[in-house]
């Protein structure tokens, strides 16, 4: 079930420009972000992270094996919406939307935050766009039957 539409995500290749543009303009702050193996910054209105600005770094597979490939070579699509990586939520009970996933046959990749107690499913919607789901202290087993 979902509770709370959590942060959105800018894949970027200029990303000190993006994180001081929200930080000088909008008046968002930057604030502590897991040890990703991609460059980034995650940025908060009060105690909330609401912006994740992802990197692009050539030839560095850290966010494609993270996020997924989503043929950024060139930049041609980092512009507008197609900028925009994904929409997140947070959610509950992981085990229970990941069997609903599987009986619905809708593909979804499971993650572990590195240095976070945050479980995370992400899955795309019919337009391609990636929804990601945060399950906040869930910690299903490593394999969840049928996902």
């Amino acid at each position: 079930m979902l509770t709370l539409l959590s942060h959105y995500n800018v894949r970027t290749r200029r990303t000190a420009e993006t994180r001081d543009f929200y930080v000088t303009v909008l008046g968002l702050r930057e604030g502590p972000r897991p040890e990703f193996p991609f460059p980034g910054h995650w940025l908060y209105c009060g105690e909330q992270d609401v912006l994740h600005i992802a990197g692009i770094v050539d030839n560095d597979p850290g966010l494609q094996q993270y996020l997924g490939d989503r043929g950024d070579a060139g930049g041609a699509e980092l512009r507008g919406g197609g900028a925009i990586d994904h929409v997140a939520f947070t959610a509950k009970d992981a085990m229970a939307m990941a069997k609903h996933f599987v009986q619905h046959k809708i593909a979804a990749r499971h993650r572990r935050v590195p240095n976070m107690d945050l479980y995370q499913i992400f899955l795309e919607d019919p337009n391609g766009i990636t929804i990601e789901l945060n399950f906040p202290g869930e910690n299903p087993p490593a394999t969840i039957p049928g996902a």
